[in-house]
């Protein structure tokens, strides 16, 4: 079963290492290997969901719990000026990793539209 695996579920399972800054029973939140600002950080729910797509009713408490363990990181990442969350899903979003995860981005001012 260890080949059918996400990318961040060998990283919570610490089969690939990773910059680990938080993590409790529900998800874990690690530095991106590629940032796109200062503080670039992934909030990953353990439970292996796809894509927003593929959330259902029984996941809402879950994805509020990614929004709030985001906002406490941000706080302990000294991001008092204010901060980016994005999910991104699907091909045109540039999703990379078929497992759902909330980027939060700051640490400088960001510009809108991004990218």
């Amino acid at each position: 079963m260890a080949e059918n695996k996400t990318l961040f579920q060998k990283i919570a399972d610490r089969e690939i290492p990773a910059d680990i800054v938080y993590e409790d029973e529900h998800c874990l939140v690690i530095r991106d290997i590629n940032p796109q600002a200062p503080v670039h950080l992934l909030v990953i729910p353990r439970k292996p969901i796809p894509s927003l797509d593929a959330l259902t009713e029984e996941d809402a408490p879950l994805v509020g719990h990614l929004f709030v363990v985001a906002q406490r990181v941000a706080a302990q990442e000294g991001l008092s000026g204010g901060y980016r969350t994005v999910f991104n899903n699907g091909p045109d979003a540039l999703q990379t990793v078929p497992h759902l995860h909330l980027h939060l981005i700051g640490g400088r001012r960001l510009r809108w539209p991004p990218g």
